[in-house]
């Protein structure tokens, strides 16, 4: 019996889309989120467009400031809790200035590595 022959299966050039900011990543790991706890399973095929990252790639980065001591709790608290709503605390009611200092921080130190690998872009002065 012949050995089977295996030939690497040509895969379509697609060019991988940067975020434009951590906020935007930071919701399209979100509903990313949301999808696979509907059933769906989350591939590189069935994702519109190419992004530089998988939606898990920004959880083990959040958690990894976590686990740094870089954010606290609260922190994971309100990214969850206004990830999964799809927007950000309005500063402007009065029971969301706490949540928007901690989402603006959280964001700010998340910031770093997405640039640095190129998930998000870095914006020109």
């Amino acid at each position: 019996m012949t050995k089977p022959r295996y030939a690497p299966r040509c895969l379509p050039v697609v060019s991988e889309v940067p975020f434009t900011s951590v906020e935007e990543a930071w919701f399209w790991y979100m509903r990313c989120e949301r999808v696979r706890r509907e059933g769906a399973r989350m591939t590189r095929d069935n994702i519109r467009q190419h992004r530089p990252c998988e939606p898990d790639d920004l959880n083990r980065w959040v958690m990894a400031l976590y686990r740094a001591g870089t954010i606290g709790p609260q922190h994971l608290k309100v990214l969850a809790h206004f990830g999964w709503q799809d927007r950000a605390p309005d500063p402007r009611v009065r029971g969301e200035v706490r949540a928007h200092a901690l989402w603006d921080e959280a964001l700010d130190r998340l910031a770093t590595p997405l640039k640095s690998r190129g998930i998000v872009e870095v914006s020109q002065p």
